[in-house]
């Protein structure tokens, strides 16, 4: 069974392009938000098996998501995706309880492979 993926960013453009890089990597899209509000809500929602989650979003953060998300799941997985420059976004957002962190623009090699080193350290 395919591992199931929650995609978070408020770029529509962003959320496309994890989608295409998951699905020829064959992941199933469990869902997307464009927010940390929409995050908690779909998260609670669908259950996913990994969750990728912009920091920097309109109604609530990547982190306070990520901390309500570990809340309700503490076995969550949740990567970080950030810019150049957020290096302290990113420390904020780990120590929130975040597995690991991509950086924009993403390589779709290094999506995955950071989905499945993530994914092991959790089993």
């Amino acid at each position: 069974m395919a591992t199931r993926v929650l995609i978070v960013d408020d770029a529509v453009f962003m959320r496309n392009t994890l989608k295409e890089i998951f699905t020829s990597s064959e992941y199933e899209i469990a869902g997307e938000a464009a927010n940390g509000v929409e995050a908690v809500e779909k998260y609670r929602d669908v259950a996913p098996e990994v969750t990728t989650m912009d920091i920097v979003m309109p109604f609530k953060n990547g982190i306070e998501a990520t901390r309500e998300i570990l809340k309700q799941d503490s076995s969550a997985t949740i990567i970080i995706c950030s810019a150049l420059g957020q290096e302290s976004l990113v420390m904020e957002a780990i120590e929130a309880g975040a597995t690991d962190f991509i950086v924009k623009p993403f390589k779709a090699e290094n999506v995955i492979q950071v989905v499945k080193k993530s994914l092991a350290s959790r089993r």
